[in-house]
């Protein structure tokens, strides 16, 4: 039986992947401090949870004893939050990346993926692909961009296999406590309260399905010979934020109310990746349009 250690395992995220790879025979451990995630994400679930801190290596390297892959998702909050507290955003996402690196290779884990996200690219992020270089516009997007330039780093110093993936906007079931703006959007619906813009409304991104980018990291973990790489997963499509808008008040069957601020400092205007890479070589196939996605999320949703 194949197994697997999930940092961030009891979040929105983490939580989804853990499902799909007990579904696919692996033993699950999941390495989880509970700022974020939530016992309750694994409810049901046979799996081990090691609660403690990406920073802490000791504990870390006892979670990989015995392990096959590492899937290293948790990370401090996203760019806003790293503006605000960069020294602490650099420690869980640039230093706990590192840590979680090194532990995994002393305990000889065979595949290391590191969740990233396009916020390394900055203005180069439209559309995203892995061959833009970074410039990072945030302390976040230069956080992640540290732990991608380690899996190379790891790969071509020691042979480790280090994988990194790129996410776009992920979005589903089990995303109450996120921030980001579908979740965001869809609690303010519930709630009757207006819906922030920032700017015109005209800014996109790409919104992929929780599930289509857990299938995709469990391909990164699988496939052979991909030690120092990086892939985009997201759905591959460009969508604005009033297109967003539309299509919740559809599946909500409300007419939320808007308010505009100024655009926000460090944020991407337009925002897309290219997913060719990833479907040549991991057999990446998102499954989710956006509108299914939305309508499943929003019943999560009202059913919780």
């Amino acid at each position: 039986m194949p197994s697997a250690v999930v940092t961030g395992g009891a979040g929105f995220i983490g939580s989804t992947l853990t499902r799909l790879l007990l579904e696919r025979g692996y033993s699950v451990r999941v390495y989880d401090d509970l700022s974020s995630g939530s016992r309750e994400h694994l409810e049901g679930l046979d799996v081990e949870l090691v609660v403690g801190d990406v920073r802490d290596i000791e504990s870390l390297q006892r979670a990989c004893d015995g392990i096959d892959a590492m899937f290293h998702l948790a990370a401090g909050a996203g760019v806003v939050d790293s503006i605000e507290n960069p020294i602490e955003n650099f420690d869980l996402n640039a230093r706990g990346t590192l840590l979680a690196l090194w532990a995994a290779k002393q305990a000889g884990v065979g595949r290391f993926v590191f969740s990233s996200s396009n916020a390394p690219l900055g203005d180069n992020a439209y559309p995203a692909s892995e061959d833009k270089p970074v410039a990072p516009l945030s302390p976040y997007g230069a956080g992640k961009a540290t732990g991608e330039a380690y899996c190379s780093a790891f790969f071509g110093a020691y042979g480790f296999e280090a994988v990194a993936v790129r996410f776009s906007n992920a979005y589903g079931p089990r995303s109450a406590r996120k921030s980001n703006v579908i979740p965001l959007f869809i609690r303010k619906i519930m709630a009757g309260e207006p819906l922030t813009i920032y700017g015109d409304g005209t800014q996109t991104r790409d919104f992929v399905f929780v599930t289509d980018l857990a299938n995709g990291l469990i391909r990164a973990a699988e496939k052979p010979e991909l030690g120092g790489e990086i892939f985009q997963l997201a759905s591959g499509v460009e969508t604005g934020l009033n297109d967003l808008v539309a299509m919740l008040a559809e599946v909500s069957g409300r007419s939320p109310q808007l308010q505009h601020e100024p655009p926000r400092a460090g944020e991407i205007q337009r925002n897309y990746s290219l997913v060719d890479k990833a479907r040549d070589r991991l057999g990446y196939a998102p499954q989710v349009p956006l509108a299914e996605g939305l309508a499943r999320t929003w019943q999560w949703f009202q059913e919780g």
